[in-house]
């Protein structure tokens, strides 16, 4: 998970069940300066999913190129302004699409919205 969610949210959906690896217990100084494309590519490497929360991530070619080569899946919350309940709520009541979508394999962006998921990488 990208250091961007906080603290209270891999820590709730741990309470939940799930299993995360957190930017912040990989790299120095809590992943602050650790670029996208970098902690992508460790998560990717390891088998791991990334979860963020900035959905830009698609549109821009440096950060999305891990994604591609090692044709991974990754997820991002599609409102950056939600409370950490509503984060919570959204991520662990998609777990099941999230996990199908992973099965299928990428490389492949998905938005994780009210409801469930969203492929918004590549352009279906």
């Amino acid at each position: 998970m990208d250091r961007n969610l906080g603290k209270s949210v891999p820590a709730r959906l741990s309470e939940l069940g799930w299993h995360l690896h957190l930017v912040a217990d990989e790299f120095p100084d809590d992943g602050q300066r650790t670029p996208d494309e970098e902690w992508v590519e460790h998560a990717l490497l390891r088998g791991w999913v990334p979860l963020g929360k900035d959905g830009r991530i698609r549109g821009r070619d440096g950060e999305r190129e891990p994604i591609e080569r090692l044709a991974g899946v990754f997820f991002y919350l599609d409102n950056q302004s939600l409370r950490i309940d509503e984060m919570v709520q959204r991520i662990h009541e998609a777990q099941a699409q999230i996990y199908r979508a992973v099965t299928r394999g990428g490389p492949a962006i998905y938005a994780i919205k009210n409801g469930g998921i969203n492929k918004t990488w590549p352009d279906t």
